[in-house]
């Protein structure tokens, strides 16, 4: 099952590639899907394809410097031409959960810099309404039990509840590259998701969500009868 499930991250990783145009600046994403694509663009690359990327993580940046990609910063190229990303659910319209990689903050930003978002994944992560696979929020360490708390009451206002357990790397908390925490809310289905999604910006500890709504523009899903694409108008 582990070897399928790469070859479709692969699939969907090279269908991404020919969107990939020589001059572009990408945003380049998080994950094991994502680190997929950046090994196929590093092969286009030292065929010639003269790119420029910008990393979502440290993770990421490691690995594109390994391959000898090249890589800028949103501080030397604010403005981006496409960023290409896994995502842990895809709902309607191209709402995600992303977060799962524990990069979701630099994720979202590089989306919101870019023209256009691709997500790539296998058609296991298409689902009819998001909220199956735990909602990743970053929050500050600053005031963290107050801000789980108010997070905590506002599911309840939506009628979520779960368990919102903060993740943990080797027995302590998992710190993002921010240097923030991540929480996981296991809320289950999230109809509402924009009005949620602003419910929690409201919140002053809460750093980013996982909720990415209206960044992604198309999905490239792979399955066991091919590759196939969604497009968010759709």
């Amino acid at each position: 099952m582990a070897t399928d499930a790469k070859a479709l991250k692969v699939e969907a990783a090279r269908a991404a590639l020919g969107y990939v145009e020589s001059g572009m600046k990408l945003g380049i994403g998080t994950g094991s899907t994502a680190e997929e694509f950046v090994r196929l663009l590093a092969a286009r690359v030292a065929d010639g394809l003269d790119i420029v990327g910008v990393p979502t993580s440290e993770r990421t940046e490691a690995l594109c410097r390994e391959l000898q990609v090249p890589l800028t910063t949103l501080n030397e190229t604010p403005e981006l031409d496409l960023t290409v990303d896994g995502a842990d659910e895809i709902g309607p319209g191209l709402a995600l959960i992303k977060g799962g990689g524990g990069a979701l903050l630099r994720e979202k930003i590089v989306a919101a810099a870019s023209s256009r978002m691709i997500v790539i994944a296998d058609e296991s992560k298409l689902v009819e309404t998001l909220g199956r696979f735990p909602l990743p929020i970053e929050v500050n360490t600053f005031g963290l039990r107050t801000t789980v708390l108010a997070i905590e009451a506002a599911g309840r206002r939506f009628g979520l509840t779960g368990e919102i357990a903060i993740r943990m790397a080797d027995g302590q908390p998992f710190l993002t590259d921010g240097g923030h925490v991540i929480v996981d809310a296991s809320f289950g289905r999230i109809p509402a998701t924009r009005a949620f999604a602003d419910e929690l910006n409201a919140i002053p500890g809460v750093v980013e969500h996982g909720l990415f709504i209206g960044l992604a523009s198309l999905a490239i899903l792979a399955g066991k009868d091919g590759v196939r694409t969604i497009d968010a108008q759709s």
